[in-house]
């Protein structure tokens, strides 16, 4: 038996943790983890970090499960879509299993399931649900979906191939509500995140060429527009949908004056190569960092400008 599955079986009490700020695969991996520990009758938790989820990913199952609170009883975490320990938003006393697709994880659990090569952690999950036998039912099946369609950019992205159709495909006689998480996840939108777009592609400044697309959002922007973090996500990817732009960076400033940085390409350029300058990490063609001082944004985007236009 896998070692992961073992160690589930032997826990009494499992928390699956999505990460800070977390997007649809980190939801979906732990709603189809959780639903899975109900099926094997284990008592079990969902903790996040953040207060304020994006309200779009509320029809995932279990999503009204989550709490910002850890509970003390637990002897096993299991944290999905983690790239980095610090972001799972509590220093842990128990075991913990990693489960993830980031190629810069550090392997940080007592067990550690990381494959760099799946599009989603919900790819990850459903290799590991099929290998040893588990059967995928619909709330599982619905959770895996949301999470290929989310981390695959509406399985539009570049490294999408006949494997992931063949496991949508299988997804869908599992009975995924494929229509829902299409609804809500590539369509919905807040009128927050409308006004902030407009605030974002009225400030976008273009560099080398056109090649590079720059978004510096302020707290205030945040503030005047309701918006979420996670909204600042759309404006981002669409900007590489522009002639010659080949890639979009974002820095957004936090409440108290830190910054959170974004990264994404469509070139030979890698996103994680530069992350990793300021600590951070992720994907050749999606990454992110954090900046935990402060600092003037301006300052930052001059260095991290400076070495994307070394790599192009």
């Amino acid at each position: 038996m896998n070692e992961i599955i073992q160690r589930i079986k032997n826990a009494n009490h499992i928390v699956v943790i999505s990460h800070v700020n977390p997007d649809a695969d980190s939801i979906c991996s732990a709603s189809a983890m959780y639903t899975y520990l109900l099926q094997e009758h284990k008592k079990v938790s969902w903790f996040c970090k953040t207060k304020k989820i994006d309200s779009k990913l509320s029809f995932i199952p279990w999503f009204e499960k989550i709490r910002d609170s850890f509970p003390s009883s637990a002897d096993l975490a299991i944290s999905l879509d983690c790239g980095d320990i610090k972001r799972l938003g509590v220093e842990l006393e128990c075991d913990l299993i990693n489960i993830d697709h980031h190629a810069s994880n550090t392997n940080f659990g007592m067990l550690n399931l990381v494959d760099s090569n799946a599009i989603s952690t919900t790819m990850v999950l459903f290799d590991l649900f099929k290998t040893n036998g588990i059967k995928i039912n619909k709330k599982m099946a619905t959770a895996l979906y949301g999470g290929l369609l989310d981390d695959s950019n509406g399985f539009m992205d570049e490294n999408v191939d006949g494997t992931i159709f063949a496991t949508i495909g299988e997804l869908l006689e599992c009975g995924a509500e494929h229509n829902i998480c299409n609804k809500f996840i590539m369509k919905s939108v807040s009128l927050a995140a409308l006004r902030l777009k407009a605030i974002m592609f009225k400030n976008m400044r273009l560099e080398a060429e056109a090649r590079i697309a720059i978004f510096c959002v302020s707290d205030e922007d945040m503030k005047s527009t309701g918006a979420i973090g996670q909204d600042c996500e759309s404006p981002l990817e669409e900007s590489l949908y522009l002639p010659h732009v080949e890639v979009a960076l974002l820095l957004k400033q936090n409440s108290d004056f830190t910054l959170k940085g974004s990264i994404r390409c469509t070139s030979g350029v890698d996103a994680s190569k530069i992350a990793s300058n300021f600590g951070g990490g992720g994907h050749a063609s999606r990454a992110g960092f954090n900046i935990n001082s402060v600092v003037q944004i301006e300052d930052v985007q001059k260095e991290v400008l400076n070495l994307i236009k070394k790599e192009l």
